[in-house]
């Protein structure tokens, strides 16, 4: 590649990089092999731990990361999405990777791009299969930490992360997201995500719904592969639960005593997400030679933060963020609210979401919470695939909820804006639970001066 055609500043670098396909011509991992290949198997000289799942892949990858630290580990932890900054997707000990590194892999990376599309009847690599592929080149080359954490991007068997060979595969669960890609049937999903399980790597999953585990057991028997699911080889449950904090307990075969751990994210569903990532951290020690404290473990937990989820912005009025952008984490945000708002206090809520997403089912699933909700205000936001308000409006209505609860507000800003003055109003102790898109969540969270906690922090 000729040094002029080199990219000088970070946002050209970002631009190219957004403007590659989203999804391929065809999925495979075709595009991938050719590069790695081409570059020497770079991806062969760090240990991962490979993350897949419908939900709570980035509170287990959050969990596992901070717990790896609290042990001196250095880790790296690739995500999707992201909230603000595009690098938070790279991060090396919970930072992110810097402009001029992310610039230079760009460079180095756009050569193969062009070489790839040229030179192969695979075409051009995607979006996201150069993001994997700059994330393995910063890993082995750059940071070179101890670990990498390691989030698929969507389903599994596909996924451009699946050319690492790692230490423990983990399926945290399946749900119906993205069926346009992976399809309609929860068992063909399971088996998307089970392409992730490689012969004799242990796996780990918080699935024990039968149908779903018979795929991952036929999967595991076939590559010889240790499956531990939750419910039989590990147990975590809450213990107890307040605004801010839960006191989880977990056990696990390779235990000789249950644990008693602490988190600061709230929700049933990170009970599990946590317990996850111990089995994930046990099997770690038990085969891998890791070495963690048990008071690690819990201050690791204790400190994990995951923005945008059920995330308090603001105290008074309380002012709550939660990313719950399809149908299971409606069903999660439902559960959480259902347990956690006092008695007498009224909800509100602030929604938005993208026009793909079942969101009529998705209003549908809020009705347990009829009682003490006062009033749903829907709206738009700046972003390609956002419905507007006029289509939210209409699928809360064939939702379930009536005309008088419901209010379009044209000017998100503008209404948070007027919700922050009534301080001293009626108001004052009711609840406002932003939610839906995490794309929505990231520019509300934005307009809050809370963002000085940096995701990873």
């Amino acid at each position: 590649m000729h040094a002029e055609e080199e990219f000088v500043d970070y946002t050209q670098a970002l631009d190219w990089l957004h403007g590659l396909l989203a999804f391929g011509q065809r999925p495979g991992l075709d595009r991938m092999q050719w590069v790695l290949e081409e570059l020497g198997h770079p991806e062969r000289l760090v240990p991962f731990i490979h993350v897949a799942g419908t939900n709570g892949k980035g509170s287990t990858c959050a969990f596992l990361t901070q717990m790896l630290m609290e042990a001196g580990y250095s880790v790296g932890t690739f995500t999707s999405p992201y909230l603000i900054d595009f690098r938070e997707r790279i991060r090396f000990n919970g930072n992110m990777i810097p402009e001029e590194d992310l610039l230079q892999l760009v460079n180095e990376v756009k050569g193969w791009v062009t070489r790839c599309e040229q030179e192969t009847e695979f075409g051009s690599p995607t979006e996201f299969e150069v993001i994997t592929l700059i994330a393995i080149l910063y890993y082995t080359r750059v940071a070179r930490p101890a670990v990498v954490v390691w989030e698929t991007g969507l389903g599994g068997r596909l996924d451009s992360t699946n050319v690492v060979i790692p230490l423990v595969s983990v399926i945290t669960n399946i749900g119906l997201d993205h069926t346009n890609v992976l399809g309609n049937d929860l068992v063909d999903i399971a088996w998307e995500k089970a392409g992730i399980i490689k012969p004799g790597v242990p796996v780990v999953t918080g699935e024990n719904r039968p149908e779903i585990l018979a795929v991952f057991q036929k999967r595991a028997k076939e590559t010889r592969s240790t499956l531990y699911h939750f419910g039989k080889d590990f147990y975590g449950e809450q213990l107890e639960e307040q605004l801010g904090e839960q006191q989880i307990r977990y056990s696990s075969i390779h235990r000789r005593h249950e644990s008693t751990y602490r988190l600061t994210m709230n929700g049933i569903h990170q009970t599990q997400n946590a317990a996850i990532a111990l089995m994930t951290i046990d099997v770690l020690r038990n085969y891998f030679s890791f070495l963690l404290e048990e008071e690690e473990l819990f201050r690791g937990l204790q400190q994990t933060r995951w923005p945008g989820r059920l995330e308090i912005v603001s105290p008074r009025p309380l002012v709550l963020l939660d990313g719950a952008h399809n149908q299971e984490g409606m069903e999660a945000l439902v559960s959480s609210l259902d347990r956690l708002l006092p008695q007498g206090k009224r909800l509100h809520l602030l929604f938005s979401g993208l026009l793909d997403k079942p969101l009529s089912k998705m209003a549908e699933t809020l009705a347990p919470l009829k009682p003490r909700i006062e009033s749903i205000h829907v709206t738009t936001f700046d972003f390609p695939r956002a419905a507007d308000a006029t289509a939210l409006h209409d699928a809360f209505q064939s939702g379930g909820w009536e005309e008088e609860l419901l209010d379009t507000a044209s000017d998100w800003r503008a209404f948070l804006i007027s919700w922050m003055r009534q301080k001293q109003s009626a108001k004052a102790d009711d609840w406002l639970v932003v939610c839906g898109s995490l794309y929505f969540i990231a520019q509300v969270r934005a307009f809050f001066p809370t963002t000085v906690e940096e995701a990873g922090e």
